[in-house]
């Protein structure tokens, strides 16, 4: 499945988010969830006595992971719903705007799983990979309070002026976990989306010599989307014994002329963690809620600080558009704008 937060792109102003998923896995044309559901209770009363996911509306993944439902939960409604002819339950993807796959995530933690990038970012600081890396997932925790979906706007914040994007995979929890294993913390992700992980490298070259992790460098953006793709979707390309699924990522750069710039190509199956492995890391002696997610880390290319140098020979400025696409997971758009006065 495919699931999305979605509003009417003509809608009135601060009108809620409704939750949608994708018919027939076609990005085109979207089901509306809480019709879909209102629909088929009215059809079948029993359903409301019989399931949790019948009784209430369904607004948000963050009210549905509230009552302790998991994304999985929406196949029931999706695979029993039968369209009309001009069917008010589906919506084009052209009439709509796309939110964050998780509107108030209680947790972030990025991680730093391409050895790519890896190894590219010590060079610059003329070392090696410590050891310590092969061993072991790390992450950092991130801010949550400026998630921005597909299509927000994005600025370098005060002080900066090296805005750089990372291209990243993200993957959503939906359900508590403790102290997992990497098998059963697999099991625990409810699906997976297009993460960019912004940064102010030249605030970030400021912080990391205090050796504290990133602060302020990080903290101003985060843009997720467009939708959740439900693991089903990409279990064939997942060779056996692989950390990920063999998946093309790319990033380019548009400016405001209109001049593309293709800057990043690596491929999800290069990270030397799973996602099993790193929930696993991040639930040892800890709860971890629904709606917390992992970021993998930067693939391999997949920011200027790498290739910036052989590719748009800048750091992201006004008027650009960043569009970050993983196969199967869809295309992310952010346009880069200035920073509010």
């Amino acid at each position: 499945m495919k699931i999305a937060h979605v509003r009417e792109r003509n809608g009135p102003a601060g009108s809620p988010w409704r939750l949608a998923a994708a018919v027939d896995g076609d990005a085109a044309a979207w089901l509306d969830i809480e019709i879909a559901r209102r629909r088929l209770v009215a059809a079948t009363p029993a359903l409301a006595h019989d399931h949790v996911l019948f009784r209430q509306p369904l607004t948000t993944l963050d009210d549905m992971f509230a009552r302790g439902l998991r994304v999985d939960a929406l196949r029931d409604i999706l695979e029993s719903f039968v369209a009309r002819d001009d069917d008010d339950a589906v919506l084009q993807a052209g009439d709509l705007r796309f939110g964050p796959p998780i509107l108030r995530p209680p947790a972030f933690r990025d991680f730093y799983a391409f050895e790519q990038h890896v190894a590219t970012m010590w060079k610059r600081r003329g070392g090696e990979i410590p050891e310590n890396w092969y061993r072991l997932p790390v992450f950092y925790f991130s801010n949550t309070s400026e998630i921005r979906g597909p299509g927000e706007p994005v600025w370098a914040p005060r002080d900066s002026a090296e805005l750089d994007f990372e291209l990243e995979v993200g993957a959503l929890v939906d359900t508590p976990a403790f102290n997992l294993t990497a098998e059963r913390a697999s099991e625990a992700i409810g699906g997976y989306f297009v993460l960019n992980d912004w940064s102010a490298r030249d605030l970030q070259r400021d912080e990391m010599p205090v050796r504290m992790g990133p602060a302020k460098g990080k903290d101003f953006a985060t843009s997720i989307g467009p939708w959740l793709v439900t693991p089903d979707e990409i279990a064939d390309a997942w060779a056996p014994g692989a950390t990920g699924p063999d998946l093309l990522m790319t990033a380019h750069v548009t400016d405001a002329a209109g001049h593309r710039t293709d800057v990043s190509n690596g491929r999800w199956s290069a990270a030397r963690y799973a996602f099993g492995q790193m929930l696993s890391r991040a639930s040892a002696d800890v709860h971890i809620r629904p709606g917390e997610f992992l970021g993998s880390g930067t693939v391999g290319t997949g920011c200027l600080l790498e290739v910036g140098d052989a590719t748009l020979g800048r750091w992201l400025e006004p008027g650009d558009t960043v569009t970050l696409s993983i196969d199967r997971l869809g295309t992310l758009t952010s346009p880069v704008v200035a920073r509010p006065g």
